[in-house]
């Protein structure tokens, strides 16, 4: 079987800075309590009367991805494109950026596993490249969270975490079983899928329904959040998925060269690597600049450090995540 290695990397993020003062103007909140929680100073927040979608947002980051990798547009065999804020209900973001990148006729898939859906979407890519079905993947994690949220003090505990951004990675199939992807595991507990939920709108709350209720204060739209279960849980897995590639692989956490963990809170990142005794450039975060950005998430990470030169050839990459579903997972890189 081939590998499949990243040849290329790519992030963009709305240049509307929204910092946690910003926040306090129109919510009961503060810097200091939004910091003490999350870890977050600001976040990006599209603006209104931008042109960014998650789409639009997707096919920026790749044209990046893309160019980085040395291939050109009609290289790409395929796309897989996670978020859970489309830019409709259907169809989803992979068939449009494929028109706005210009592609040829190629499949798109979107995947739809929330904060862990880049790593989901990695895993799918990873097995059509190692099986030889496709040689060169573009793979996609974007969200648009700004317009979704409930900016008022009702909803300020979930609303000041969530930020806006997208990135792009190229994978591409090599021979040498020695770099790339290593492996990927997947994991899932739907037992505790309302924990971290949007409940509408949907088949059973659609269309009739919203219109005949009419409520201004349905609050089923919004995103809803059990943040200290999630928390409590999120620890758990964060640190199962990473052990579970280590293993797979006959590798120990003293190999981990950089971990980049979804940006979900920086007080989870923090006790990863306190539990890993992990030092600081071992650990990359930038939640305090993005806020969470779901599927967006990991792959802005990555990118950014990459770019900072904090990933080096041969460097063992550790990719880990865990949201909403509950999914959780990750990826196991040779670089």
């Amino acid at each position: 079987m081939y590998n499949s290695k990243i040849t290329g990397l790519g992030y963009y993020v709305p240049e509307n800075v929204v910092t946690n003062d910003d926040l306090a103007k129109f919510m009961d909140t503060n810097d200091e309590w939004i910091q003490e929680r999350t870890g977050i100073k600001e976040r990006r927040w599209i603006e209104e009367g931008s042109e960014d979608t998650s789409a639009v947002m997707g096919a920026k980051a790749s044209r990046i991805a893309i160019e980085r990798s040395g291939l050109k547009n009609e290289d790409i065999d395929f796309i897989v494109f996670a978020t859970l804020s489309p830019d409709y209900y259907f169809p989803g973001c992979g068939v449009q950026i494929q028109e706005m990148l210009g592609l040829r006729t190629v499949g798109a898939l979107d995947v739809r596993n929330q904060c862990s859906g880049f790593i989901y979407a990695m895993s799918v890519a990873d097995q059509f490249i190692k099986t030889g079905m496709y040689k060169n993947i573009l793979v996609v994690g974007s969200e648009f969270h700004s317009g979704g949220l409930d900016k008022s003090t009702r909803g300020r505990g979930v609303s000041v975490i969530f930020g806006d951004g997208a990135g792009a990675a190229v994978l591409s199939r090599t021979e040498d079983n020695t770099k790339g992807i290593l492996s990927s595991h997947l994991f899932s507990e739907g037992k505790h899928a309302e924990e971290l939920t949007v409940l509408a709108p949907s088949i059973r709350h659609w269309v009739p329904e919203i219109i005949a209720a009419n409520d201004e204060n349905d609050e089923s739209y919004y995103p809803y959040m059990n943040g200290t279960f999630v928390f409590k849980h999120a620890v758990v897995r964060f640190s199962e998925a990473i052990m579970a590639g280590l293993e797979a692989n006959n590798l120990q956490v003293s190999d981990i060269n950089m971990l980049i963990p979804h940006q979900a809170n920086l007080r989870i990142s923090q006790f990863i690597q306190r539990k890993f005794k992990l030092e600081d450039d071992q650990v990359y975060n930038n939640i305090m600049k993005y806020g969470n950005t779901t599927a967006a998430s990991v792959i802005i990470a990555l990118t950014e450090a990459w770019e900072k030169g904090k990933i080096k050839d041969n460097d063992l990459v550790v990719l880990a995540a865990f949201g909403s579903g509950f999914t959780w997972g990750s990826v196991i890189i040779r670089w």
